[in-house]
């Protein structure tokens, strides 16, 4: 539902994942400039309470194991990658161990190894985006912990302390829990109490407005970080989310070429590929993403980009490639939440709607999130069996208790308000959000966001110029392309309808649960 580099679901609406290390022999540098071969990635006590780790998300919990998680079998193209790669897994267990004691040196010295982020899943943005590991990709509760234990007996180390507000943001986005923000704030500025200015809390605050949706805030505090330290590989990576969430390309594709030069490795390759992607360029992306799976050294880093790679094949209707990668994901972590959202995705696309249902339910058990939700609401519709329509609207309304809870922790939640509004809400209030979140940023999410809530409104001429601005760049999204034939037939222009419609099939059929039929349906009416 957001974009990829930020939306804990990046929906996916943009999701990520696919990948095969790839390494490439030939880069072009143009302005921007393509990655290298890749080098190894770098790797006051009343303020913040150190001495409990915050309780789990409240919405939508569901039995499971005695550590809260939901029981699932590993499907035939997982246990497959966890065969083959048992013996790969086992030299890299010599790493891993280095990796422990690595923290724990950190834990002393004051400073730690926050890893590559994980994303956007438009959200998102894809966000966006949910990133790797932060602590050095071992657990995040336990690494949590044993910084509060540290904390109480060393609490002036600012370090720490910026690495646990740091982790709290990780831990937000990974559990769907936004109460967990308040609670980074206070650790960041403790930090910044005790060693003002010091890069590493900076790119903390860069990372929590960012994960608010505070894409303004987000890259100055990325500015002030680099200012100090320039190769900061957070405060590098927090710059180009926030260019691309702004909407200013062009500086984005600009920002990634300084960060590959500086701190070459997966955060970068990866928000490297997506900028290419924005633009067009899939055939760029899916390269940079196979060489950022080829240097990925710990499970986190290849869970995170084997889903990205996994969601753009499934984006350009690979759904087999989308599978395959899901499968690589989720055999390197898995309770990796992308790839379990994102395989039952390529699951629905590819006929298996019981397999879909059942993966989805498991995700939204665990992490009620926006994106999983409607798109198990979508799927509870389309099946249509007994009781769906009431199943589907319970999901539809834990949404809105998740955007509740969101605003109330300082998450700007516009974007994710108008995008399910629209379709399954209050249309009044989905344009009215869609709205608000255009006057702060220009991107082809918000576009597409705003062209929809416009055309459920019944003002589809104010809604043309906005879709097709979304699909201006060359980003190939088939919801985009949908929702711009549909609007391009009610505005009587029916040749360029038909070939959106066509376009937004072509490229992937099976692109929503209900979009995909109801694109089908118009562009036969059509005929």
């Amino acid at each position: 539902m957001s974009p990829r580099t930020n939306d804990p679901h990046r929906d996916d609406r943009h999701g990520d994942a696919d990948g095969a290390g790839e390494r490439r022999t030939d880069p072009q540098r143009e302005g921007s400039g393509e990655p290298d071969a890749p080098r190894a990635p770098a790797g006051a006590r009343d303020a913040v309470p150190v001495d409990a780790v915050p309780a789990e998300a409240a919405p939508g919990t569901a039995a499971g194991d005695p550590d809260g998680h939901a029981a699932s079998e590993p499907d035939e193209r997982v246990a497959a990658v966890r065969r083959v790669a048992a013996a790969g897994r086992r030299r890299h267990s010599a790493r891993l161990g280095l990796c422990a004691a690595l923290l724990a040196v950190a834990m002393t010295g004051g400073a730690i190894a926050l890893g590559a982020d994980r994303e956007p899943a438009p959200v998102p943005a894809a966000s966006s985006a949910v990133d790797p590991a932060v602590l050095g990709g071992g657990n995040l509760d336990a690494g949590i912990a044993a910084l509060q234990a540290h904390l109480r007996s060393q609490p002036r180390d600012s370090g720490s302390w910026a690495t646990l507000g740091l982790a709290y943001v990780e831990q937000a986005r990974t559990k769907g829990d936004p109460s967990r923000y308040p609670q980074a704030e206070k650790a960041l500025g403790r930090s910044l109490s005790l060693a003002p200015d010091n890069d590493q809390a900076l790119a903390g605050r860069a990372a929590l407005a960012a994960a608010r949706h505070d894409f303004k805030d987000a890259l100055a505090f990325a500015d002030r970080a680099l200012r100090q330290n320039p190769y900061s590989e957070r405060a590098l990576s927090s710059r180009i989310d926030a260019l691309v969430e702004l909407g200013r390309y062009a500086e984005a594709a600009k920002a990634a070429g300084t960060a590959d030069s500086r701190k070459p490795g997966v955060p970068v390759f990866t928000r490297y590929a997506y900028v290419r992607e924005l633009r067009g360029d899939v055939t760029t992306a899916r390269r940079v993403l196979r060489q950022a799976l080829s240097a990925a050294t710990s499970p986190g880093d290849t869970a995170y980009v084997a889903a990205q790679l996994g969601q753009l094949a499934f984006s350009q209707g690979d759904h087999k490639a989308a599978l395959t990668y899901y499968a690589r994901a989720l055999a390197a972590d898995d309770g990796y939440l992308p790839a379990l959202e994102g395989r039952a995705r390529a699951q629905a696309a590819s006929g298996d709607r019981a397999a879909a249902i059942k993966g989805l339910e498991t995700v939204v058990a665990r992490y009620p999130l926006p994106g999983p939700l409607v798109e198990l609401g979508e799927l509870y519709e389309a099946r249509g069996a007994a009781g769906d329509r009431a199943r589907a609207g319970r999901q539809y309304a834990l949404v809105d208790a998740w955007i509740a809870l969101a605003r109330a922790n300082g998450v700007n939640a516009d974007l994710d308000t108008a995008l399910a509004a629209a379709d399954h809400g209050d249309r009044s209030a989905a344009l009215r959000a869609a709205r608000a979140e255009w006057s702060r940023r220009h991107t082809v999410h918000t576009a597409d966001a705003l062209a929809w809530a416009l055309h459920v409104n019944g003002r589809d001429a104010e809604a043309l110029p906005y879709a097709r601005r979304a699909t201006a760049t060359g980003y190939r999204n088939a919801s985009f392309l949908y929702h711009r034939g549909v609007i391009e037939l009610a505005t009587g222009h029916r040749a360029a309808g038909r070939a959106s419609l066509a376009s937004a099939l072509k490229l992937n059929p099976g692109f929503s649960p209900l979009g995909a039929a109801r694109a089908r349906k118009a562009l036969e009416g059509t005929k």
